[in-house]
């Protein structure tokens, strides 16, 4: 299993690059900025990408999407609930002084869709509450989760941008996240990585659920 964390762009998304170490084939999870690092990334890992998988639509973790695409043929992923962030990607990042390409979903996400890259499997969680079409991704048989920004080590995302909400946020944590067995390993968009018996036992913001 090829499981490889590159920070990209202003805002250090973590992007990902998942593969099966045998077939050589893989995603990419959060393609943000840096693409060029991302397309050699995958070169020199000699991988055939399968899917490119944003967790949300928000530029920073899809402002990539559209020269990776070009660079792979691979279809673009998001939920629905998320499909126009993908489109107004540029417009969103000039009014951080930033730039990012708009994308637009080939194929949507939906909750308990199952992606495979050779013979790995990622089920797809749909976690709403940072925005509308949150997702995370887990791969069960390595115990890891892909949790974009919707959970972070002793934090949780942000609510305040459009389409957020603190009481969806809080009931996708409690409902898909936090009953995944505690060894799992969480790889947050922003971030060090952290496990679900971390989160349920020092993350401030679910005290109250546990």
């Amino acid at each position: 299993m090829i499981f490889k964390k590159l920070v990209v762009g202003a805002f250090a998304v973590n992007c990902y690059i998942l593969a099966d170490s045998e077939a050589k084939e893989g995603v990419v999870i959060d393609p943000g900025a840096d693409t060029d690092l991302v397309i050699s990334t995958i070169q020199c890992l000699n991988l055939k990408i399968n899917y490119i998988l944003n967790t949300h639509g928000h530029f920073d973790h899809s402002g990539g999407n559209k020269k990776l695409a070009e660079a792979t043929g691979a279809p673009i992923m998001v939920h629905k609930g998320d499909a126009l962030f993908l489109e107004q990607a540029s417009s969103a990042a000039v009014a951080y002084g930033m730039k990012a390409d708009n994308s637009k979903a080939t194929q949507f996400l939906e909750d308990g869709m199952l992606l495979h890259f050779g013979g790995q499997t990622l089920k797809v969680i749909h976690t709403p509450g940072h925005s509308p079409g949150g997702c995370c991704l887990y791969l069960e048989t390595e115990a890891k989760l892909i949790s974009g920004d919707t959970l972070f080590e002793e934090s949780i995302g942000r609510t305040d941008l459009p389409g957020g909400s603190v009481d969806e946020l809080i009931e996708s944590i409690k409902t898909k996240l936090l009953v995944l067995p505690e060894d799992t390993e969480v790889f947050p968009g922003h971030g060090p990585s952290t496990t679900i018996f971390h989160e349920k036992n020092y993350n401030p913001y679910l005290r109250d659920i546990y």
